[in-house]
């Protein structure tokens, strides 16, 4: 009998309670109230209470979904970027939670307003005028629908979020190219509103966030940071707010290593190969400093070719700039030693000559230039009786130990 009495009185509670449900507000409802008698041109006011009249500057908060970043041109120093461009703000004439004040009135957490692709025509609330400074070419995407969301929520926050494709300007310092860390910037500010009506703030959790797999993706870069800043700039026309985005990119070494550096270290060695050549091999000695000095010409051609004409030396400059020095050492070297060649020729007539004009016990070698030499040159003369040979034996080390101190230099410079 208890248990009859219960479910009685629970079945009457359901049925009250079916009775008096809220009435839930459909969206094209909520937009139609607070859009009746709302004007887009005014900004919103600021929700700062010190300012009595317009409430102080509009708070935005950003924050930015980098979706990929892609053709890095070092000759226009620019860059493609793609990401997800999102704005939040508060504007109170859109807060609706006040129609649920009776109690009977049921409202959903927020209403998304619809665009159409042409913005201008679509606008139907305000927005911050923001706009990329370094920016060159952008566009939206408008596949298969705009790529633009809209969303108001109850106590009158927006969130504004458009996916956008942007082609930006990044000066690039090249001294160490290609052992390089380039910083490249997105700066983005109101282009109307001063600092009294609109202040930028990135968001305090994940400001900036990364597609996975985008530190990698890039062909001849890595991503090694991303860092958020202010840019807060005072012009003619009043101080604006301003935030900035700074990317640092790491150039790929390994690209220009297997077809730079090593092809050039081998050619340098290859020049080096006319030291062990006999000093008759004319033709073979000739044909191998050159055709490595054209080949290190046309190689110093193609990499310059890809990048700007800077006013300041490169760490590719350097580098090829002694590689070519020491190949073009290598044939003058061979100059040298064909001179020489000649040289002893015609020493060797002439003592021959006078030899056939003194008489045999009359000849005695000079003493006296032999003393003043080292035991070891002494010892180098004797086994190199020609100055051609001895130019070429020495080559043989002077050249290797210079450019292996080169080398030396230059890594622990431009490494560092």
């Amino acid at each position: 009998m208890w248990h009859y009495r219960l479910t009685t009185i629970l079945l009457i509670i359901s049925i009250i309670h079916s009775i008096r449900a809220k009435r839930k507000l459909k969206e094209q409802e909520i937009i139609q109230r607070i859009l009746k008698d709302y004007d887009w041109r005014v900004r919103p006011r600021g929700m700062n209470a010190t300012w009595p009249d317009t409430g102080g500057p509009v708070l935005v908060t950003v924050n930015i979904y980098l979706r990929s970043i892609s053709k890095i041109d070092d000759v226009n120093m620019e860059y493609s970027a793609q990401f997800t461009f999102r704005e939040e703000w508060t504007d109170q004439r859109l807060a609706y939670e006040r129609y649920e004040e009776s109690g009977d009135t049921e409202v959903p957490p927020f209403v998304v307003l619809a665009t159409s692709e042409n913005a201008d025509q679509s606008q139907q609330i305000w927005m911050p005028d923001t706009f990329f400074q370094n920016e060159k070419e952008a566009r939206r995407h408008l596949i298969d629908k705009p790529n633009v969301l809209i969303r108001i929520h109850k106590n009158g926050q927006i969130l504004y979020s458009v996916r956008l494709s942007l082609v930006l300007s990044c000066p690039m310092s090249l001294e160490f190219y290609p052992l390089d860390r380039q910083n490249c910037l997105i700066d983005l500010a109101s282009y109307a509103y001063t600092t009294q009506d609109i202040k930028y703030e990135w968001k305090e959790k994940k400001p900036i966030q990364q597609k996975d797999g985008l530190r990698q993706s890039l062909p001849s870069f890595e991503l090694q940071d991303v860092v958020t800043d202010y840019c807060t700039s005072l012009t003619n026309t009043g101080e604006y707010s301003c935030l900035r985005t700074r990317m640092v990119l790491r150039r790929e070494f390994s690209y220009y290593l297997l077809q730079l550096y090593i092809p050039s270290f081998m050619l340098v060695i290859v020049s080096w190969v006319s030291f062990w050549l006999d000093k008759d091999s004319v033709p073979a000695r000739v044909t191998l400093g050159v055709t490595t000095l054209l080949t290190m010409t046309t190689q110093s051609s193609g990499i310059n070719a890809k990048l700007p004409p800077v006013s300041y030396t490169k760490a590719i400059d350097v580098w090829i700039g002694v590689c070519l020095a020491f190949i073009f050492g290598a044939l003058l070297e061979f100059a040298l030693v064909n001179y020489a060649a000649r040289k002893d020729m015609t020493q060797v007539s002439q003592r021959i000559r006078q030899m056939k004009q003194l008489p045999t016990e009359g000849y005695r070698p000079l003493s006296a230039s032999q003393g003043r030499s080292s035991f070891c040159c002494r010892i180098f003369v004797r086994r190199y009786k020609e100055r051609s040979k001895r130019i070429d034996v020495v080559s043989r080390l002077v050249f290797p130990i210079g450019y292996a101190c080169f080398n030396v230099l230059y890594w622990a410079v431009y490494l560092m």
